[in-house]
């Protein structure tokens, strides 16, 4: 695809310092560009390739220096948000699969909306719904009475199980499974698991997206919820009856566990663990690698395990990592607590 400075200035709103027919054919990473690439700049520790990239024409802040007479520049105030509306609106990949493929399954009782493209392998169980504009990769499978709403993507080897239910504009990456049963188990008396039934179901909200390889599980009474404009990362587990917020986002391999309340604009950190049972209120932001035990009901950032106030954890965590030279301190004062008992008690006996 061939470009010029002054299409993609005009696009995001940028102010252009050079020349507004630079020919513009590839977009790349500052450190990896090459002639006739555009890229873009916003984070402070990447301003030193900016000495060193090969590109014609970079994307940056007004406070940024334009160190290169050689360069283009393009400058708005979110660099990396002009960069994304770049890629969508020249760089994307259009989706190939058109129409519905002759290896696919699909149950008489379905009802299947206009202009829907179903994969090679796909199977479409008895009672299931499909949105108008929605795409389903090959060999994904949608169990009976399954909803799934307009404009949603599936892609490849997905699975969703019986009664679940997908709104609108759902994204839903590779490996997946929506509606897997709930780990609930009762003891037997004489050793040994009874399995509980898991006779609920999954609810996707409108624009929700899940990375490859998460698991949902189904609620064992009524439905495991995630809530409009939610997105999750790969590898994570959701397990039955929790429920999350609008607009949160979960990164990957992060654990939720069962009936646990997320509130709304919430963001995790990779391997975060949540357990079952709790709440977290709205606008809660936990660190990586946390482990919440107890209800969160304020606002704010956490950290730790188990997860504190974001203060109080780094504190803590200093406190810890300067535990050797505290155990130094500690001798120390102690040796000289010795000395002056030793010193006092010989005043004490020079005086008698």
């Amino acid at each position: 695809m061939k470009l010029y400075v002054k299409d993609v200035a005009d696009l995001v709103g940028g102010t252009i310092y050079g020349n507004p027919n630079c020919e513009i054919f590839d977009i790349s990473k500052i450190q990896e560009s090459k002639e006739g690439d555009l890229t873009f700049l916003y984070l402070p520790s990447y301003s030193k390739f900016l000495e060193t990239t090969k590109a014609s024409a970079v994307i940056l802040k007004p406070d940024q220096p334009k160190l290169r007479n050689d360069l283009t520049y393009i400058v708005t105030e979110k660099p990396e948000l002009a960069f994304q509306l770049i890629i969508r609106k020249y760089f994307t990949q259009e989706i190939s699969l058109k129409g519905i493929d002759n290896s696919a399954y699909i149950d008489i009782t379905a009802i299947i909306g206009q202009n829907v493209s179903i994969g090679k392998n796909v199977v479409i169980s008895a009672d299931c719904q499909i949105g108008d504009n929605t795409i389903i990769f090959h060999n994904s499978v949608l169990l009976e009475n399954v909803k799934v709403g307009k404009g949603s993507l599936i892609y490849p080897n997905v699975t969703i199980r019986e009664n679940c239910e997908l709104g609108n504009n759902n994204i839903i990456h590779s490996g997946t499974v929506i509606g897997s049963d709930g780990f609930g188990y009762s003891p037997r008396s004489g050793g040994g698991y009874e399995k509980v039934p898991q006779i609920g179901n999954v609810v996707l909200e409108d624009d929700v997206e899940l990375g490859s390889n998460v698991s949902i599980d189904r609620a064992a009474l009524g439905s495991t919820v995630v809530k409009k404009g939610t997105k999750i990362d790969n590898l994570v587990q959701i397990a039955h009856n929790v429920e999350i917020g609008d607009n949160s986002a979960i990164s990957a391999q992060s654990g939720i566990a069962g009936s646990t309340k997320i509130g709304k604009n919430c963001i995790f950190g990779g391997q975060v663990g949540i357990a079952g049972h709790i709440q977290i209120t709205d606008g809660v932001l936990i660190g990586a690698q946390s482990g919440v035990s107890k209800t969160i009901d304020k606002p704010g950032k956490y950290f730790g395990y188990p997860a504190k106030e974001m203060g109080i954890s780094l504190r803590q965590e200093g406190h810890i990592r300067n535990l050797p030279a505290y155990a130094d301190r500690i001798k120390k004062l102690e040796a000289e607590i010795v000395l002056l008992k030793t010193e006092l008690r010989n005043k004490i006996k020079d005086s008698e």
